[in-house]
């Protein structure tokens, strides 16, 4: 049985890799996925472009656990030598846009909730959302899905983890700045030229450092990534604007990492643009993570972002694929990735529900 699923989300894989599902388009891919559950006789909802399954002998006096993944994709960029939208099999490499980030998790865990589907023994129920658009923390992804599917108790969230335990996850918060300054024509003298200023401003950033540190996620991460300032040659501006991206531990919740940035930052300005992407983790010694460390799987904490961030319940990021070939050019996963990946999905929850 587990054989012929796992062949079967492979070929789903490659549907899904063969149809362009950018943030907020992901309709097309829906339907793949909508056919696929109902090719196992699976009752299926869908909410936008998110798909969602509960498990055939849900029972509301059990806890229940989440099985998320998406099927939305960024763009391709210009550094593809393959085309993204064609599914390319070569030395046990599996090529196409979202093929790792996160296709490749997404059908593992959807063949893993048709092999536990049927079973009326569970501890867990269990609830599948093939969610859309996570890669731009879009209004009508997982956030979305959270009033509409069962209360849920605990996640495991589908990216690539190489079948590892990322059992905490970094929040994220991108600040809007500004380091004001006197305009004026570039042929007169000018003390209070923003540019100039943000010397020392760049500076201070570079310097500054967050003092609680994680066990698991290390230090709050804390980058300029935009800077923007003038529009002609003989012309001071009046401003420079920048954008800082702050990677957030789970020492810190996300409004005080704003508090402390605003009351100490050298910027005129430091606007938040959201604080709803908090940091996640789930504890050591839940049920999940004991039963992937008993099969040999490594903890771990993750620096990129995901749908865990949505997430009041403990939650796990585990799945197959590399998280460094993700929005890659040319990305692939390797087929026995994802045939691992099953494999270790049914184990672990073989012990847990």
């Amino acid at each position: 049985m587990v054989e012929k699923i796992t062949q079967s989300a492979i070929d789903l894989l490659k549907k899904l890799i063969e149809t362009p599902s950018f943030s907020s388009e992901e309709d097309q891919t829906a339907m793949h996925i909508e056919s696929w559950l109902s090719s196992y006789d699976i009752p299926w909802k869908r909410e936008n472009n998110n798909i969602w399954a509960v498990n055939k002998y849900f029972d509301e006096q059990k806890p229940t656990l989440l099985l998320n993944s998406h099927h939305d994709t960024v763009k391709p960029n210009n550094g593809y030598s393959k085309d993204p939208f064609k599914a390319t099999v070569e030395g046990g490499r599996l090529y196409g846009l979202g093929s790792n980030d996160a296709g490749g998790c997404l059908v593992s865990l959807m063949a893993t909730f048709v092999y536990f589907y049927g079973r009326e023994d569970l501890k867990y129920n269990m609830v599948l959302v093939a969610s859309a658009e996570e890669e731009s923390s879009g209004d009508n992804g997982l956030n979305s899905m959270l009033s509409v599917i069962p209360d849920i108790d605990v996640a495991i969230v589908g990216e690539p983890t190489l079948m590892h335990l990322a059992v905490a996850e970094k929040g994220l918060v991108v600040f809007d700045a500004l380091v004001k300054g006197t305009p004026s024509h570039a042929a007169h003298p000018n003390d209070n030229n923003p540019i100039y200023k943000l010397i020392d401003v760049l500076k201070w950033f570079d310097d500054f450092s967050f003092e609680k540190k994680s066990e698991a996620l290390g230090a709050v991460k804390m980058t300029v990534t935009q800077v923007n300032a003038g529009k002609q040659h003989n012309a001071v501006p009046s401003e420079v604007s920048m954008v800082i991206d702050v990677r957030v531990n789970d020492c810190y919740s996300n409004q005080e990492i704003a508090d402390i940035l605003i009351l100490s930052s050298p910027c005129d300005s430091m606007v938040p643009r959201g604080l709803s992407l908090n940091s996640s983790s789930i504890p050591v010694d839940h049920a999940l993570v004991q039963a992937g460390l008993a099969i040999g799987r490594k903890t771990y904490g993750s620096p990129t972002l995901s749908d865990q961030s949505v997430l009041s319940c403990p939650s796990l990021k585990l799945g197959p694929g590399d998280s460094t070939r993700s929005h890659s050019a040319d990305e692939f996963i390797y087929i026995n990735e994802i045939e691992e990946g099953i494999s270790i999905y049914i184990e672990l929850l073989e012990k847990v529900v």
